[in-house]
């Protein structure tokens, strides 16, 4: 097989040489504008490659595809190279066109297109092949985790190619503050990165999901996740819940137990003023519940809830008051002696005040005398206008004016 291939290999290397030869001077002239057109092609590992060499100007010129080894891989659409992963697209005087399947990382490299002028011309091609990043795992996580307890989440991936990029989320908000490191495969093409998260938990965690998202190129644009979910274990919070505000006797009360914890609150405990429930028949416990069928005044003090876990205890107090329905009754309805008192005194502050406009108006009506009736502003002197004045009180009946 090795020596049919070596061959096969200097059969068209001779025939190459055999056209260059067989050029004359005349087309050495003409092939002057001829030129090979290539570009360079980028492939995910596992793709299809396509390279394409064009040439726009050709005198029926031969044109070569030769891997980076320099084997000739098709000479115009003769195949050269025996492997199966390459096969000829197109072939024509102005094109050669073949594929390369399956591409692996060890495939890249530089193609070169030659056309077989007086001189020989080429035009290069790289091909570069990406690395796909394998689907992420985090580590570090061991559950269950207690409140207040320091996290470090670790998150990684390898084979990637440039290398990946890893971003962390927290119930979809991105977390920025996270350490990031990149280290060379050992077929020394592509990598392994690794990011590490760091944050103190709460119960406001507990169930909460934890994303490490893989972004790169080779991805289309849908990247790689890893998700966990965070188990946190903390103490119970107690809060008590009457059933109204305002209990009043003879009425019922239910007094509920709120209790929140991981791992969930055992059975709950009721006590009232440091003790036990003074009276099982009518304080009867169903679950989280304390329900007094019939409330009196001696159900009047503090009751307290406990609630314990395997990481702790909590308690919360409820101080009851005992109301009389009448008094409740009386304080809820109208004041009717405040609204009479309210109701007098406008009334009498109305009276009043139309007992002195009444005085006011009736001392003000009466008579008084013109100027003119006196005489005074006709008077020469003062003393004139006395006399003229007294002297006409005679007729001042006839000019009198009433003042309403």
């Amino acid at each position: 097989m090795i020596w049919k291939r070596s061959a096969v290999l200097r059969f068209y290397s001779v025939c190459g040489l055999l056209l260059q030869a067989a050029a004359s001077k005349n087309r050495v002239k003409g092939s002057q504008g001829q030129f090979p057109l290539t570009q360079n092609v980028t492939v995910v590992e596992g793709g299809t490659a396509n390279l394409t060499c064009r040439v726009d100007q050709n005198d029926n010129t031969s044109l070569q595809w030769s891997n980076p080894a320099q084997q000739t891989l098709y000479f115009d659409d003769k195949k050269a190279l025996r492997d199966n992963r390459i096969e000829l697209v197109r072939a024509t005087w102005h094109e050669l066109s073949i594929s390369v399947s399956d591409v692996s990382l060890s495939d890249e490299g530089q193609y070169t297109c030659s056309l077989f002028t007086m001189p020989v011309k080429t035009s290069k091609a790289f091909l570069t092949v990406l690395g796909v990043p394998e689907k992420p795992q985090i580590s570090g996580f061991s559950s269950p985790v207690m409140e207040g307890d320091l996290m470090q989440l670790t998150c990684k991936t390898s084979g990637s190619k440039p290398a990946a990029d890893i971003r962390w989320f927290k119930n979809d908000k991105e977390i920025k503050d996270v350490k990031y490191l990149k280290e060379e495969d050992a077929n020394r093409k592509t990598f392994t990165v690794s990011s590490t998260l760091d944050f103190r938990v709460d119960r406001n965690d507990d169930g909460v999901k934890v994303i490490c998202r893989v972004d790169h190129e080779s991805l289309n644009s849908t990247p790689q996740v890893a998700m966990q979910v965070l188990e946190i274990h903390y103490t119970p919070s107690v809060k008590i819940i009457p059933s109204t505000p305002f209990p009043q006797e003879g009425q019922p009360l239910v007094l509920t137990c709120e209790s929140k914890g991981k791992p969930l609150p055992e059975p709950v405990l009721w006590t009232k003023d440091g003790g036990e429930l003074p009276d099982p028949d009518r304080m009867v416990v169903s679950g989280r519940e304390l329900n007094i069928i019939f409330l009196n005044k001696t159900d009047n003090g503090t009751y307290r809830c406990e609630a314990t876990n395997t990481i702790g205890q909590s308690s919360a107090e409820y101080v009851l008051i005992v109301h009389d329905p009448n008094a409740l009754a009386g304080q809820t309805g109208p004041d009717h002696a405040l609204i009479g008192g309210i109701v007098a005194v406008v009334v009498f502050v109305t009276l009043c005040s139309i007992f002195l406009l009444g005085r006011y108006l009736a001392r003000h009506k009466g008579t008084y005398l013109t100027n003119e009736a006196k005489g005074a502003e006709d008077a020469p002197d003062a003393d004139t206008a006395i006399i003229n004045a007294e002297g006409s009180q005679v007729n001042a009946e006839e000019k009198k004016e009433y003042f309403i």
